[in-house]
């Protein structure tokens, strides 16, 4: 029992490692028996994978035809962005005088480190630096409401830069915010955090924004960034 437990584990956190790095595009439809040949693993571990992913929103269930990875609609974008952009610089000003400096640092620099591998996955390198980042952040505030729902959209977060910057070949560059908020963190200066966190989101919107809109223009490329209502 532990062994098919460990087995459905397995395939739960690879398929939903692919589909936030987009290697499942959002939209796209998929069967059982392609997951099977896929993960190399049987049926009633690709079941109690999906049974998770569907709970959390990540596949929805299509009877007869299979499951379809949850698409990505321009609403939600701009609201993984409206979201983020009002709790995050709440949770950068409570944070203040609780988060770990030198932790912050060493995630800056990680988000900084260039690994010999193909740009697909340098992308993944920095956005899971990127994120542990931000979540020491919030982590630091003890709000488990904010670290729940800011967890959640940096999941989805992946998803959009994935989406944009990967079919597009071009790293996420910011080069400055994060270095200007470890500052202001370290002269417990709450507002001026405020304002980086905030001025942060808007940078990294528009550009992640730009790079979508120009994912969805480049010939050939079928990507779902359609209403919701559509897949429904």
């Amino acid at each position: 029992m532990t062994d098919f437990l460990s087995l459905s584990d397995k395939a739960y956190h690879t398929i939903r490692r692919d589909i936030l790095t987009c290697r499942l595009l959002p939209g796209s439809l998929v069967t059982e028996s392609e997951l099977m040949e896929r993960y190399h693993t049987g049926k009633s571990t690709i079941r109690l994978a999906l049974a998770r992913l569907s709970h959390e929103k990540l596949v929805i269930s299509r009877p007869r035809k299979g499951y379809r990875i949850a698409p990505v609609s321009v609403q939600d974008v701009e609201e993984v962005f409206t979201v983020r952009a009002a709790l995050e610089p709440l949770a950068a000003r409570l944070a203040v005088g609780k988060v770990d400096i030198e932790l912050l640092k060493s995630l800056e620099a990680q988000c900084r480190v260039e690994v010999a591998a193909p740009l697909s996955t340098r992308i993944d390198v920095f956005m899971n630096a990127n994120k542990r980042f931000h979540l020491t952040i919030v982590e630091a505030t003890g709000n488990q409401h904010l670290i729940n729902t800011l967890s959640g959209l940096m999941d989805e977060m992946s998803r959009l830069v994935a989406l944009g910057f990967n079919v597009q070949r071009i790293k996420p560059e910011i080069k400055h915010d994060h270095n200007a908020m470890i500052e202001a963190f370290i002269e417990g200066d709450a507002k001026r955090v405020e304002t980086i966190a905030r001025r942060h989101i808007e940078t990294f919107q528009a550009m992640t924004l730009e790079k979508i809109y120009a994912t969805l223009s480049k010939k050939g490329t079928l990507l779902p960034v359609l209403p919701r209502e559509i897949f429904e």
